[in-house]
């Protein structure tokens, strides 16, 4: 049953409630609007990665350094870690962001191995105004919610995130 103002979800859960009537569909409902969601935020998050200057891996290694509580440095097998990317994509990134002036790296006095990359200062800059792009056009998709609901819009998500994560430990 088609109703005014059906969503491509719904158009799919009623295709779905008639050939299946006997299955809650309500899981489909939610994961597949997630699912949605998630590819639309994608587009979202790289045009506001975009807007700043940044790809969105030049943005999550420069993040990563901006948080890093060892005063912006990070060893390349930390980012490597932390972006789930392989030591030589890791490479090859810090390289491109240090031919723009992003960031340094120099000898770890640990480690005769190893290098330590630090944000600079223009780093710093781009993944701060970045965040403040990104901030702003998240915000945007929010804006038709209440804080309540924001909040238990956070509060569901953090539990479907714990329950994902338990189950991909399985």
């Amino acid at each position: 049953m088609t109703r005014s103002g059906d969503d491509e979800v719904d158009l799919l859960i009623d295709a779905w409630s008639t050939i299946l009537p006997d299955v809650d569909l309500s899981p489909l409902d939610v994961m597949s609007r997630l699912r949605r969601v998630a590819r639309d935020l994608q587009r979202v998050r790289e045009a506001a990665f975009s807007a700043a200057g940044l790809r969105a891996w030049e943005f999550d290694i420069l993040s990563l350094l901006r948080r890093s509580p060892d005063g912006f440095s990070m060893t390349p097998s930390q980012l490597a870690s932390w972006t789930t990317a392989t030591s030589g994509t890791i490479t090859y990134r810090i390289e491109r962001l240090e031919e723009r002036g992003y960031l340094v790296r120099t000898d770890n006095p640990a480690d005769q191995r190893s290098r330590i990359v630090t944000l600079l200062p223009a780093g710093s800059e781009r993944v701060e105004s970045a965040m403040r792009v990104l901030v702003a056009a998240e915000a945007d998709l929010l804006d038709g919610l209440t804080w309540n609901q924001v909040a238990s819009l956070i509060e569901s998500l953090r539990t479907i995130g714990a329950s994902a994560e338990r189950d991909a430990r399985r």
